[in-house]
């Protein structure tokens, strides 16, 4: 294990030498792993063009990627539009925001006191695979069709995702690093502090990523479902109303913010782990 005051100093992999000012040196043409990204996306969106002019898939289903983003652009000039991805975007951060801060707070307690983890194991395996889904009849029983209804999936799904992780962050603390706190008679909360967060800090961001991406769908889910405001909602009206470049657009538009939460959860992971072995060998392969 390696804390953040620890910091063994690295040596600059071949072909990157500083530049002035002992920064680095700007590195040169794309990778070649983001030119085949960028090439699979490019071929996706040819296919998507040609098939409906193929015969193989009508049209009226299918409309060519040319139609959808003209569509798209239209939706991004009306104010309706804005107003959904702002209800889809607060139902997707206050939830995430209650489930971290219940998650990480819970497997602390939980994961510091064995008794309390061993009493807790077999309620949390029993929760967590009941599927958010299942919850949506309760969901709109008790709050009907506003935003409480979506926080209740969201941060349900939400909680299982972060709460796992801790746990087993707190779990695979290094035993000479607890020989160590006990020595120099650390407390509760010293040993929190200085042993088990570091120790549980890499596996805190993974399920917050997770929790992230899991989130983003259930609000998008609770919409289209329960019809809370929001992307979702958005896209069932479009779809009962026969506007199937609408559907699509929209589509593409909650795919889109799915790839935006999983970069900005990434950035914040490599942010947050910066002393860690796994973030400086990513920074400096």
């Amino acid at each position: 294990m390696t804390s953040p005051g620890l910091t063994p100093v690295l040596a600059e992999p071949a072909g990157t030498d500083p530049g002035p000012g002992g920064a680095p040196a700007r590195r040169g043409p794309l990778p070649v792993a983001v030119l085949r990204g960028l090439a699979g996306l490019a071929g996706l969106v040819a296919v998507l063009e040609v098939l409906p002019h193929t015969g193989l898939v009508s049209a009226d289903y299918l409309p060519p990627a040319s139609e959808t983003v003209r569509t798209l652009g239209t939706l991004l000039a009306e104010p309706a539009f804005w107003t959904a991805l702002g209800d889809t975007l607060t139902g997707w951060g206050l939830g995430l925001a209650v489930a971290v801060v219940a998650g990480v707070a819970a497997g602390v307690v939980i994961g510091s006191v064995p008794v309390l983890r061993a009493v807790t194991a077999s309620t949390i395996e029993f929760l967590r695979p009941i599927p958010s889904v299942a919850l949506i009849p309760v969901a709109v029983l008790l709050y009907g069709t506003d935003l409480r209804s979506k926080l209740l999936l969201v941060v349900y799904a939400s909680f299982w995702q972060v709460i796992v992780q801790v746990l087993a962050g707190m779990q695979d603390v290094d035993p000479v690093a607890e020989d160590t706190a006990r020595s120099y008679l650390l407390g509760t909360w010293g040993r929190v502090r200085h042993v088990l967060w570091p120790t549980a800090l890499p596996y805190v961001m993974t399920g917050v990523r997770l929790a992230a991406t899991v989130a983003l769908i259930l609000t998008i889910t609770a919409e289209l479902v329960i019809g809370a405001p929001g992307l979702g909602h958005e896209i069932a009206v479009a779809q009962v109303s026969g506007a199937v470049p609408e559907v699509y657009a929209l589509v593409l538009v909650t795919g889109l913010l799915g790839v935006a939460v999983n970069l900005a959860a990434r950035a914040v992971e490599r942010r947050a782990l910066h002393w860690h072995q796994s973030v400086r060998t990513e920074v400096t392969a």
